[in-house]
């Protein structure tokens, strides 16, 4: 099992950045792929981006490419979401999810 604590999440700006941070615990971190979901008011949650155990492969909603960036840092058990341009529409809870546990979110507000 892996636990998880995101932190990170504010309020900014639209066209502002924000970087989240995923601190996992537990040895399988390294070796299994994250991701981050999102889940806005109302509406259901969403995957936005993941990588994998390595980190040289990334994948991305359409609706975040070009502007949030997925890392990683196995060295600090740390995983993170890099989001710039932000939009209003980008408001939400986010959720990072690493071998099927899940942390308690970070909640992202954008204002326009």
């Amino acid at each position: 099992q892996v636990q998880l604590v995101e932190s990170g999440g504010g309020l900014v700006q639209a066209g502002g950045s924000l970087r989240l941070s995923c601190a996992a615990s537990g040895r399988t971190f390294s070796i299994s792929f994250m991701s981050w979901f999102r889940q806005a008011p109302g509406k259901k949650r969403e995957f936005v981006a993941s990588i994998s155990g390595s980190g040289e492969a990334t994948n991305y909603a359409d609706f975040v490419k070009g502007r949030f960036t997925i890392s990683r840092d196995n060295a600090k058990n740390t995983g993170y979401l890099q989001m710039n341009g932000l939009k209003a529409e980008d408001t939400a809870v986010y959720y990072c999810t690493v071998a099927g546990d899940w942390g308690q979110g970070t909640q992202v507000t954008v204002s326009s």
